[in-house]
């Protein structure tokens, strides 16, 4: 199992995701959950390292070694979501039954309009998120997402709401772009999402103990978010079977602080307590988990940097950041 989960092909095709998608929006969400059996066959006998890498979470989050019906089960929640997705992001929010948690804490944080980091994970599904926007319309809602992994299912989700695509940050940039493009939106006073659970080959980690043996987890969000002062909530939207979502919102920080001398140890301190919560929603829902790679790392491959390797860490200063967005600004006065 390779850790660069960024080599893993896009499974299924872009015929059989155009496919699943047609008849979930014609045919209804039952055919399209009766689909789900093949799709979890599929997956279970053509993709050999998703399915090792299911199995070896699995006997870690049970602390036992786990069978063939315990892998297809964490196959089929990930494909239900999958297919979830075409109807959360098209705003058919009428046949779920989600349930939120920490929602009044959240609108009390968005209502002070300074903006928001919203830190998510592949745990779960992201998109049902929408719901507060529903609730909601009034909030801005920026969304930092890979758009050249799986690029035909973006391509395939991106037909179904465009206001949601064109609020799309696109994490493909780089860095100091990415940083740039999150404080202007939460200057406009919006709720950035982003998933902060996967380290980019050759991206900055630190790690931490997740599921009992240490796991590298990226640096850059941490230093994002201290670099503009917003406020951090985590959010957790589980999978309980059928219909049924769970919505968690947690309040993680109002400012995070990252003193320059004391660099990787204090972000280090911020991943060890996010690790914390991740396990914690992992071992309520364990099926949930998609990350669907060698998530911890070979341990003859090397180890990710440990705190002694604060100069690897770069951090984003506020003052770049906000220069960056000037001359954004300036430019497009002058066009």
């Amino acid at each position: 199992m390779s850790a660069n989960w960024k080599q893993r092909p896009e499974g299924g095709g872009r015929l059989a995701l155009w496919l699943i998608r047609g008849i979930a929006r014609h045919g209804g969400r039952g055919i399209g959950r009766a689909l789900l059996y093949p799709i979890t066959l599929y997956f279970l006998l053509v993709r050999g390292p998703e399915r090792r890498a299911s199995r070896a979470y699995l006997a870690r989050v049970f602390g036992r070694p786990v069978g063939v019906w315990a892998v297809a089960r964490h196959i089929h929640t990930f494909a239900a979501t999958i297919l979830d997705r075409v109807f959360l992001l098209g705003g058919r929010f009428g046949g779920f039954d989600v349930r939120v948690t920490g929602l009044p804490e959240l609108h009390e944080v968005l209502d002070r309009g300074q903006g928001v980091l919203l830190f998510g994970s592949h745990l779960g599904s992201f998109e049902v998120m929408r719901v507060l926007a529903q609730q909601r319309p009034d909030y801005k809602i920026r969304v930092l997402l890979d758009k050249a992994h799986n690029p035909a299912l973006t391509q395939m989700l991106d037909t179904l709401n465009p206001e949601i695509a064109a609020g799309v940050i696109d994490a493909g940039q780089d860095g100091p772009s990415i940083a740039m493009a999150i404080k202007q939106a939460t200057d406009e006073g919006a709720l950035v999402a982003l998933l902060v659970d996967r380290a980019r080959p050759g991206e900055p980690a630190l790690n931490a103990q997740f599921l009992g043996r240490d796991a590298p987890f990226p640096t850059a969000p941490w230093l994002i978010a201290s670099a503009l002062k917003v406020p951090v909530v985590l959010a957790f939207g589980l999978y309980q079977g059928g219909h049924r979502y769970h919505l968690a919102f947690e309040s993680f920080s109002d400012s995070i602080a990252v003193p320059r001398q004391q660099r990787a140890q204090a972000v280090l301190s911020l991943i060890r307590r996010y690790a914390a919560r991740l396990e914690h929603h992992a071992r309520v829902a364990p099926y949930n988990w998609f990350n669907f790679y060698d998530f911890w790392g070979n341990e003859d491959e090397g180890s990710m940097p440990s705190p002694d390797d604060a100069p690897r860490i770069v951090a984003i200063d506020h003052a770049d950041a906000d220069a960056a967005v000037q001359r954004r600004t300036a430019v497009r006065r002058s066009a």
